[in-house]
Parts: structure tokens; sequence; C-alpha cells
């Protein structure tokens, strides 16, 4: 577990994530992270649910359409 302290931006908070989380994420500067709620709390992740949605119909239209791709 690491703590994490907030800190101003501007009229909002944001939190600094330390190098070897954003190295163990494969983030970098500029990147996007998703706050998902959980039954247990809350989950922060690099995964883009909806990128991962438009994906599963892309691969159902590859495999339907495999002759002419």
């Amino acid at each position: 577990m690491t703590k994490l302290k907030l800190t101003a931006v501007g009229n909002s908070a944001g939190v600094v994530l330390p190098k070897e989380i954003l190295a163990r994420l494969k983030l970098e500067k500029g990147d996007s992270v998703y706050l998902t709620e959980c039954q247990d709390g809350y989950r922060l992740t690099p995964y883009n649910p909806e990128f991962e949605q438009q994906m599963k119909a892309a691969r159902r239209v590859m495999l339907k359409r495999r002759a002419a791709l």
C-alpha cells in the first residue's frame, strides 16, 4: 500500500504518483488514468473500459469478415 497526498491544482485537488507507481502502471507524464468505483472502494487504472468495448466490437467484425480483411 502506498500513501498518497492530495495537493492543490487550481480550484481542484490532485494526487502526485511516485515514479515507482508510474513505472508499474506503465504510465508517463500526460497519460490518462481511470478511476472506477468497486464494491470495496475505488480502483485507479490505465485501462480504458470504453476502448475495450470498441475492441470487442472490432474483434467480432474481424472474425465475421476474416476473408475481406
